[in-house]
């Protein structure tokens, strides 16, 4: 696989880190009237968004890549409003580097990681019209 690959698929395991630790802090961290109903769904997603950048690694792994261990930037927000508005830009642009990765991945043939990053790309259209539900 191209080394051009491998830095994308790190890239979105810096990603995957960076809302699963930004997520569960928001959970931690939010107060006030939303926060029962709000804070679950940041455990949640959270959760799952770790899941993926284990399967990520485990994958970068697979072709002899080395899995970052470091996070993008953590931007927790707040309150509810600012969490949510930080976490639906995340999800936006999670969205737009999966199916980046995806194209990349097809055009050089590999399809068990272009598999992975559609059941991925999935779940983050999920999670963002989550967001986008909460804030409306």
């Amino acid at each position: 696989m191209s080394e051009q690959l491998i830095d994308k698929l790190n890239a979105a395991i810096a990603r995957e880190l960076q809302v699963s630790i930004q997520y569960m802090w928001q959970h931690v961290r939010i107060s006030g009237p939303y926060a029962a109903s709000i804070g679950g769904v940041f455990k949640k997603i959270a959760i799952t968004e770790m899941k993926h950048a284990e399967a990520i690694a485990e994958r970068v792994d697979y072709l002899g890549g080395v899995p970052t261990t470091k996070p993008a930037p953590i931007t927790v927000g707040n309150d509810w409003r600012e969490m949510l508005q930080l976490d639906l830009k995340a999800e936006e642009e999670a969205i737009a580097m999966y199916r980046d990765i995806i194209a990349l991945a097809r055009q050089e043939g590999d399809i068990v990681t272009a598999k992975l990053f559609e059941e991925i790309l999935m779940d983050e259209e999920e999670h963002h019209n989550e967001f986008r539900t909460l804030l409306e």
